[in-house]
Formats: C-alpha cells, structure tokens, sequence
C-alpha cells in the first residue's frame, strides 16, 4: 500500500501538537515543589491541600474517553483549540487564586481541559500522518512530549520558585496556550465523522463515575493503608464501569466500539500500556523517595537527576520508530518489556549506600525499555480504530496509563510499605507509640521522627528505615520486573501476527489464526 507522505507543513504541526501534551503532562507534577509556598498563603485544611493536588488527576483521567468521542464528532481541531483557551483561562486563575476553594476550582476545570489535549493531539497525528513510518516518527515524539513534561514540572516549578511566587508554575501555561490557539488553526487539519450518530450522554456519565472512584479509592488505599470505605467507593466503581460496559453494547452510537477488543493486536496494546505504567509509576515512586530521603538529595537535584530517564525515552521511542519498519512490532514491544526487566534488575540491587548511579541508571533502563514499547502501542491502538472512531480510540492509551499507574502506586506501595512495617520495627521498640506509629507508616515519618531525637537515638532508627525502605523497594521491583516478563511473553504471543508495512505475509500457524495484517491504519 502507498501512503501519501507528510511534508514541512505536517512536521511543523507536530510541533504544535506537542505544547499540549507538554503542558498536560507538566500540570500532573508541577505543584511538587509549590505545595509547601501555596499552603503558606491560603492555609488550606488537610482534605483541601488533598483536593489541590487530587483533583486534576481525577477530572483528567474521567474525562478522557467522553472528550475523544467529542472530538470525532464536533471536530478534533475545534475541540483541541477549545481545551487550550480554556487550559489557558484556567491557569490565568489558578496563579491568582485568593481561597483555597477557588484554586480548586481552577485545578478541576484544569483536569477538564486536560482531558481534551491527549486524545485530540493524538488522532490528529492520525490525520496528519498517513506514512505508516512517519507516523511512528510523529508519536515517538508526541510520547518524549508525555513523559518529558512529568519531568519538566518539578524542575520548572523549583527553578520558578526561586524568583517568583507560587502562582507562577500555573502562569508558565499560559504564552504556551495562545502560542497553539495562534498556530493550531493555520497548521493543523480539521477532522469530523460525517455521520457521528447521537452522543451517548449517559455513557459519558458512567464512564466519569467508573474511572474516578476507582483512581481516587485505589490511591487512598495506597496513601492511607486498607479501610473498608475507600474498598467500596473502588468497588462501586468498579460496579458503574460493568453498567459502562453494558451500555456500550447497547449503545446505537457507544463512545467506544468494544468491537475493536477482539482485534487481539488492538486490546494488547491497550493492555501493554496498563501493565507498563503500573510498573513504572510504581517503582518510580519508591526511587524519588530513596534518591531524597536515603541518598539526602533535596527535590530539585533530585528532580534533575530524574532527567536521564525521559531523555532515555527519547531515544528509544525514536528508534523504535526506525526499527517498526523491518520489525514485527510485536517483537519489538516485547523487547522493551525485556529491557524493563533489566531495570527491575537493577533496582533490587540497589542497598542504601550505594552510589546514586545505581538508581539513575536502574530507572533510566527501566524508562527506556517502557519507551521503546509505547509508542507502538499508542501507534497500534489509532491504526486500528476506523477514521470516525480514532479521537475515542486515542483516549485509551491514556485511560489505561492513569489507571496503571494508580494500581501500581496502590499494588507495588503496599507490598513495599508491608516489608518496610515488618522490618523497621525492631528500631521502633523504645518510641513513644504516636512516634512509632509515625516512624513504621513510612521513610518520611520516619525521618520527621528522627528529626526531634537526639543523635544517638535518631541515627540508628535512620539507618533501619533506610534499610527496611531499600528492601522494600527490593521486593516491589522483583515482582514489576516478574511482570514485565510474562508481559512481554504475551504481547509477543498476542502480537505476532503483525507485520511490519510492506512485508510479506507469513503462512499461518496455529498459535496465530487471524489473517496476516499490518501495522497500517485506514487511509482517510
């Protein structure tokens, strides 16, 4: 098959399209270092400071399938340049918030417009690229976009915080908003389903109250320990998203075409992506604490030690895109799984006097083996959904990383949290009980416990929480790394019937029934 090529126009688009994903991705971590500054201005109670942070997330992560499906219908530029103005307006009046109501207020309407960027740019870079090479190229670079903005936003936040105020981590959206609502309209396409059918406002309803109940209980099991009141606001969750999914069946015009799980290369995709950032955002929490805490970096070093690990993504997405042309995708999505592993591997090595490069470089293999795979997952999952459908579809790689990760702060925190209770114990006997219980909830707790004891009782009770922390974080990454592998066995397994563009389709065999394809999407 022949694809018409993208030329400068197309390329310099792309640029455009990265801004917001940039900025979406910023606003998830950016509030790092302003926290302690905002909350000496408008002394917000313990649950507002929560919402603050929580809530961008949870309107983000709700809204992600009911906006990609807007997006088909009303128009995927239209609605990416209403995301924008409105992400803009926003920030405006986060920055100048005068009440701890209004900035979370301005933190929702954030997570709405946020929940707009990815799925729009997305199934834009579907409409813009129709080379099934360059459009690899164009999401290995919307992927560096991603995870390099989660980066960025503490860097930018402490190296802003330096000369300006707290409000100046959100104002910092704002030139970026007016650059893309300047450019978007004169650089990127315009794209509705000619016949949209009618929104589905009742799944829209049930898809917002699957996915943030879950993301929210799930989180509070992993901040707060197990309690019977976030168990049930998960399972009634859980229990929306079972009438989600009926809905969807019976839908005339569903916002997601289950239909498309049965392609087995499509709902492996969806499941890879999952599974990775479970993985990541889980272990990667446990090497931001150790790299403070244990190594006794402050955040901002700590925030730009962190900045091997997206560069590592930028080169791996990037030769991705190169190796998917002579590749089996399949193949190479495993081989990232693999070298994830590896740095699993690495990480349960890591003992708390070791040398800081053991953590970077640990999380560094880990980030780039989840870079060589994602892209080719988010690259799968919009090449597979027809033209109409492609914002929906492209709100899933999203979707399943919110939810990834949530499971994996909840999944891999609680078996490291279990083995750090068990073992910093013995160092806790001689405490008072409310500074026991501190010191055995956590390496932070433990350190602002340590702070008030004198030196010959504060350094040992240090040196076992460091230990039982490492340890800890030792066991959870053995079970990511176990992960990985059997990850990568099935997307290998599920994918392998996938041929790179242009090859010649193989004779098939038993364990892969389905006709031979290729990683191709519907010309539109």
């Amino acid at each position: 098959m022949r694809h018409d090529r993208a030329g400068l126009k197309e390329w310099i688009g792309l640029a455009v399209l990265v801004l917001p994903v940039l900025l979406m991705s910023m606003d998830m971590t950016v509030l790092y270092f302003a926290l302690p500054f905002l909350s000496a201005t408008l002394e917000p109670s313990a649950t507002q400071q929560l919402w603050i942070v929580d809530i961008y997330a949870f309107m983000l992560a709700g809204l992600l399938i009911t906006m990609g499906t807007l997006g088909d219908r009303i128009g995927r530029r239209l609605l990416l340049m209403i995301g924008a103005g409105v992400f803009g307006a926003s920030s405006l009046a986060a920055a100048y918030a005068d009440s701890s109501e209004l900035l979370i207020v301005a933190r929702a309407v954030l997570g709405v417009s946020g929940a707009v960027l990815a799925p729009s740019t997305l199934a834009l870079i579907r409409d813009m690229f129709h080379d099934p090479g360059q459009r690899r190229t164009a999401i290995a670079v919307w992927t560096a976009g991603l995870s390099g903005g989660a980066a960025l936003g503490p860097i930018v936040s402490g190296l802003l915080l330096e000369k300006f105020w707290w409000g100046s981590v959100f104002l910092i959206n704002v030139p970026m908003a007016v650059l893309i609502l300047f450019l978007g309209p004169w650089l990127l396409p315009e794209y509705r389903a000619p016949k949209p059918g009618r929104f589905d406002l009742l799944g829209a309803v049930l898809s917002l109250g699957a996915v943030i109940p879950v993301i929210y209980g799930v989180k509070e099991l992993a901040d707060d320990g197990f309690a019977w009141t976030y168990v049930g606001v998960t399972a009634a969750g859980v229990a929306v998203g079972v009438l989600f999914l009926l809905r969807q069946r019976a839908a005339a015009s569903p916002l997601i075409d289950l239909g498309m799980f049965r392609d087995r290369g499509f709902s492996a995709s969806v499941g890879v992506n999952l599974v990775a950032l479970f993985a990541l955002v889980g272990i990667l929490l446990f090497a931001t604490q150790w790299v403070q805490i244990v190594h006794g970096l402050s955040p901002l070093e700590a925030g730009l030690w962190t900045l091997p690990a997206p560069l590592a993504v930028a080169v791996t997405s990037s030769t991705a895109a190169v190796l998917a042309k002579t590749v089996r995708p399949g193949y190479l999505i495993a081989t990232g799984l693999v070298i994830a592993a590896a740095g699993f591997a690495i990480m349960t090595q890591l003992r708390p006097d070791s040398p800081l490069a053991v953590a970077i470089v640990g999380s560094s293999v880990l980030s780039a083996g989840v870079g060589l795979a994602m892209p080719l997952t988010a690259d799968l999952i919009v090449s597979s959904a027809p033209p109409e459908s492609v914002g929906a579809a492209a709100a899933l790689p999203e979707t399943s990383n919110q939810l990834g990760g949530a499971l994996g702060v909840a999944v891999l925190g609680s078996i490291g949290a279990a083995v750090y209770t068990r073992d910093v114990s013995d160092a806790t006997g001689g405490l008072k009980p409310e500074a026991a219980e501190a010191a055995e909830g956590s390496l932070g707790g433990a350190a602002e416990v340590a702070r008030h004891l004198p030196a010959d009782v504060s350094r040992p009770l240090l040196d076992s929480a460091a230990e039982a922390f490492t340890r800890g974080m030792n066991v959870a990454a053995v079970v990511g790394g176990a992960l990985m592998l059997v990850s990568a066995v099935v997307a290998a397994a599920l994918m392998r019937h996938i041929a790179p563009p242009g090859a010649t389709a193989a004779p098939a065999d038993t364990l892969a029934p389905e006709p031979e394809q290729t990683a191709v999407g519907s010309s539109d």
